[in-house]
């Protein structure tokens, strides 16, 4: 069974996300964080759909 390419994805968003959060913070560039933030939250949303996409094939194999 192979994994969905969202899921993929996500948990690179997540990670970039992550990071940015990471070093905004320690700079005190606020929008970098926020940035960071967004690409977290993204990155949990592609990594879910890639999820139910992977459950939903599992069903019909």
């Amino acid at each position: 069974m192979t994994i969905d390419k969202d899921r993929v994805q996500g948990s690179i968003d997540q990670t970039k996300g992550h990071i940015k959060e990471a070093v905004g913070k320690l700079t005190g560039d606020e929008k970098l964080r926020a940035e960071g933030k967004i690409d977290t939250a993204k990155g949990k949303i592609q990594s879910a759909i890639g999820g139910l996409k992977d459950a939903l094939r599992g069903k019909r194999s």
